[in-house]
């Protein structure tokens, strides 16, 4: 079996768990292939927690999950060391960030130090324990939840902090139809079991394939430039969302889109990239980085409307 035709018998077995929410499964298949963390948003019951379960399910990797909340410490998730009466020697307890696939729900419901503590492990891919450094395994990969209508008790993620995550994905309602057979599904017990379909193997070749997808220096010079526009935005003609804006982008934004639209054009079956690949993660790379000024925010202008006006406004090659 083709690799490629790998990742459509993946989505399949990933949707015997999860109906619709196909934006979703393939922000999940870019993070795992590029390396990059991902942020999604929305409310509660969306099955944010089940498709990650399904996706972990589907891969032959290590999954765990921490539920966020006001008292979880930054040892409740790297670990600790610990005295052992027995032997008389201090020793290691691991903490459920030892693992592959972390599923951190409801990361605005941790204090400052345990965000921090979650997000530096992204950083470096490595763990201090007392004097011990641990290597995480790769891949590694987190995936944090974050509920937009909570605001008693939740602990907004700093900026710099949010820019740790390639992807922000904004996770809606299913459509009638998926509600109806989700209902069903549920009440009549009829999700069937979800069978792995990749090995380890096949992620490391996978992400091997991504790198050969080519990509125009035109396209990458396009890239670049939707980035500062979205730092610069009146020489880009767009001085009617200049107001809007109280920084753009950083420099991780251009790395991460560099790499995610080669994911992308891969999983749309291409050995190329295109300018539509870079239009449909756009957004999602740059969505948390751009910050909008007090005017915005007053005005409740929609950060993704600000992003479409420089899709629209930066000529594509």
């Amino acid at each position: 079996m083709s690799l490629h035709h790998k990742i459509e018998e993946l989505k399949k077995e990933i949707k015997k768990g999860v109906i619709g929410q196909d934006h979703m499964i393939d922000a999940l298949l870019i993070g795992i292939l590029c390396n990059g963390h991902i942020l999604l948003e929305g409310v509660p019951g969306l099955a944010k927690t089940t498709t990650v379960k399904a996706f972990a399910q589907s891969l032959d990797i290590a999954f765990k999950r921490v539920q966020f909340t006001p008292d979880l410490l930054p040892s409740d998730i790297i670990g600790a060391q610990i005295y052992d009466m027995k032997e008389s020697e201090f020793k290691i307890k691991k903490g459920p960030i030892f693992t592959n696939l972390l599923l951190a729900d409801e990361i605005n419901r941790a204090p400052a130090k345990v965000q921090a503590a979650l997000l530096e492990v992204m950083q470096e891919r490595q763990i201090t324990i007392a004097e011990d450094t641990y290597m995480l395994e790769e891949p590694f990969l987190v995936l944090a939840t974050q509920n937009p209508i909570e605001s008693a008790g939740a602990y907004e993620l700093p900026e710099a902090q949010l820019d740790r995550f390639m992807f922000k994905i904004i996770v809606d309602y299913n459509t009638k139809e998926e509600e109806y057979e989700i209902a069903s599904k549920v009440t009549n017990s009829t999700f069937e079991t979800i069978n792995k379909v990749f090995t380890r193997e096949d992620l490391f070749l996978l992400k091997e394939e991504i790198q050969k997808v080519h990509i125009d220096k035109e396209l990458e010079e396009y890239i670049v430039n939707l980035i500062f526009a979205s730092r610069k935005p009146a020489l880009y003609g767009l001085e009617h969302i200049a107001q809007y804006i109280q920084f753009g982008a950083s420099p991780r934004a251009t790395i991460d889109m560099f790499k995610a639209v080669k994911a992308k054009a891969y999983i749309r079956g291409n050995d190329y990239v295109s300018p539509l690949d870079i239009a449909l993660i756009f957004k999602e790379v740059l969505r948390h980085r751009v910050i909008l000024s007090y005017e915005a925010q007053a005005k409740e202008v929609n950060i993704d409307d600000i992003l479409q006006s420089i899709l629209e406004k930066v000529s594509i090659p």
